[in-house]
C-alpha cells in the first residue's frame, strides 16, 4: 500500500509489488520451517522460539539481498526496509499471543507430552519434580520406569506418579509406554541400560514416533554453557566454565554505571516525591540504611527510603520471637506492625528500593545480582550458599522476578546459585525486563 498505489511512470506498477509481496510472505514461511521455528521443543517456554524467528528472518532479508546483487535485480529497498521490522514485530508478537494461549492450555495439563521417566529410584523421583516445577515446559509425567527391581516401591515424593515395571530390556520399556500411553521417554542417570539396548530402543521409538529425552545429571545448567560434541559416535556434553572475569565483569560494571545513572536522572521527580512524602508523613529521617555483605563477604551500607517507624529495628527481635521465627533465615515478620502507611505503598511496589540505584553507582551493587543479606544470614551459609557471594548483590535478581518475598531460604539461594552459575548480560537485561513486570503487578512484596 504504501509504494503501489499508483501507476505514475516514475512509480513500480502495482503487480510488481503484489507479487513481490506473495514471494516474500512464502519465502519467509519457508525459511522459518527451515530453522524449525515451529519445532515442539521449542514452543511455549524459553526465549529459543524467538532467537530462531529472529534469525530466520535476517538470514531471509540477506539471502534477499545477496540474489538482488547477483541478478542484478531491483529489488524495491524502501519496501524491504518497511518488511523487514513490521513484519519480525508482527511475527514475534503473533508468537507471543500463541505462547500465551498454550502456556494456558499447559497450565491446565493439556498440550503437554506425556512422557514416561525411566532410571533408578531416586533419579526418576528428582526429574519428576524437576517436570512438575516447570509446567509451562510442555513435559507431563505421567508413568516412571525403574531399571532396577522396584519391588512394590513408589516414588517418594511423587506417589501419585504410576510406576509401570521394572527392567533394562526393550521389550519391558514398550510395555510400560503402552500401559500409560507416553509419547515421550526421558532416560534420567542411573538408568544402567546397556549402549546397544538404548539404540535398540531408539529405533523403536522412532517407528512409534516417540521421543527419546536424555537427561544427565546436570543441575541449575543453562544453556549456552552446555555443548555436544559427537565423538566416535558417542555424544560427550561440554559444559563450560562460569567465568564473570575480566571483559564480563567490565561489560557488567559498565552497563551498571549507564544504567543507573541514568535511572537517577530520569526518576529524579520520582524520588523527589517520595522523599517528600516520608518526611511528612511520620517522624524519622528520610533515608533508612542497613550493614548488607557485598561481593567476597564485605560489607556496605544499603540505602531505601524508609518505609517504617522509627527506631524499628530495636522491635525486630521480639516481633520474630513472638512469631516463632528468630532462628529461621531471611528473618521476615508477618503482617509487620512497624510498615507505615506510606511505608505499604513504597514496598508493594519496591519504590522504598530506588536509593540503591547510587549503590549500583558508587559499585557496592549491581543492578542484578544475588539478594543483598544480612550478616547474621550469612552466618548460616553452607558451602555451596557462599558462592552467591562471587558477584555483587543486586537490586534485582532472578529472586525478584519468581516470587520476591514469596519463596522460601533453599529456592531463593539456589536461585542465587543458577545466576552466579550462568551470567550474561541477556539474562540481566531478560531479568531488568521482568522485574518491571513483577513490581507493576506487586507480586510477592512485603
Amino acid at each position: 500500500m504504501r509504494f503501489g498505489l499508483t501507476n505514475d511512470a516514475n512509480t513500480e506498477p502495482i503487480s510488481t509489488y503484489a507479487a513481490f509481496t506473495v514471494l516474500l510472505a512464502g519465502a519467509w514461511w519457508l525459511m522459518l520451517g527451515a530453522w524449525e521455528t515451529r519445532s515442539a521443543t521449542v514452543l511455549g517456554s524459553g526465549a529459543e522460539e524467538y532467537k530462531r524467528v529472529f534469525t530466520a528472518s535476517l538470514w531471509l532479508f540477506g539471502l534477499i539481498a545477496i540474489l538482488s546483487y547477483a541478478f542484478r535485480y531491483d529489488t524495491p529497498r524502501g519496501y524491504v526496509g518497511l518488511a523487514l521490522p513490521a513484519g519480525l514485530i508482527g511475527l514475534l508478537i503473533a508468537r507471543w499471543m500463541v505462547r500465551q494461549i498454550l502456556r494456558s492450555e499447559r497450565s491446565h495439563g493439556r498440550s503437554s507430552s506425556r512422557v514416561l521417566v525411566i532410571g533408578g529410584m531416586w533419579a526418576v523421583d528428582h526429574l519428576v519434580s524437576a517436570l512438575r516445577k516447570a509446567p509451562l515446559a510442555g513435559y507431563r509425567p505421567v508413568g516412571a520406569h525403574f531399571t532396577n527391581n522396584s519391588n512394590g516401591l513408589t516414588l517418594t515424593r511423587n506417589s501419585d506418579v504410576v510406576v509401570t515395571d521394572s527392567g533394562t530390556t526393550t521389550e519391558s520399556i514398550l510395555q510400560s509406554i503402552d500401559a500409560v500411553g507416553a509419547d515421550s521417554v526421558a532416560i534420567s542417570a542411573g538408568s544402567n541400560l546397556h549402549p546397544h539396548t538404548l539404540r535398540q530402543l531408539g529405533w523403536e521409538l522412532a517407528a512409534r514416533d516417540i521421543r527419546l529425552i536424555l537427561a544427565p545429571a546436570l543441575t541449575d545448567i543453562a544453556g549456552p554453557r552446555i555443548h555436544t560434541q559427537p565423538v566416535a559416535g558417542l555424544p560427550l556434553v561440554h559444559v563450560s566454565t562460569p567465568k564473570l572475569t575480566g571483559v564480563s565483569r567490565l561489560l557488567k560494571r559498565v552497563f551498571d554505571i549507564v544504567g543507573s545513572a541514568s535511572l537517577i536522572v530520569l526518576l529524579s521527580p520520582v524520588l523527589l516525591v517520595i522523599a517528600v512524602l516520608v518526611k511528612v508523613t511520620s517522624t524519622g529521617s528520610i533515608f533508612y540504611s542497613q550493614e548488607r555483605i557485598g561481593v567476597g563477604g564485605a560489607t556496605f551500607k544499603m540505602l531505601k527510603f524508609r518505609s517504617m517507624i522509627a527506631n524499628a529495628d530495636a522491635q525486630l527481635n521480639a516481633l520474630l520471637a513472638e512469631q516463632g521465627r528468630e532462628a529461621q533465615p531471611l528473618f521476615k515478620v508477618e503482617d509487620d506492625p512497624r510498615i507505615t502507611k506510606v511505608g505499604k505503598f513504597l514496598r508493594k511496589y519496591s519504590l522504598d528500593e530506588l536509593p540503591q540505584l547510587f549503590n549500583v553507582l558508587l559499585g557496592s551493587m549491581s543492578m542484578v545480582g544475588p539478594r543483598p543479606q544480612r550478616a547474621s544470614e550469612v552466618a548460616l551459609y553452607d558451602d555451596a550458599a557462599h558462592r552467591r557471594l562471587y558477584v555483587s548483590p543486586g537490586m534485582s535478581g532472578l529472586w525478584q522476578v519468581s516470587g520476591r518475598s514469596n519463596l522460601s531460604w533453599e529456592e531463593s539461594i539456589q536461585l542465587d546459585l543458577y545466576y552466579v552459575e550462568n551470567w550474561s548480560l541477556t539474562q540481566d537485561l531478560l531479568i531488568l525486563f521482568k522485574t518491571f513486570r513483577a513490581v507493576v503487578a506487586g507480586d510477592g512484596a512485603v
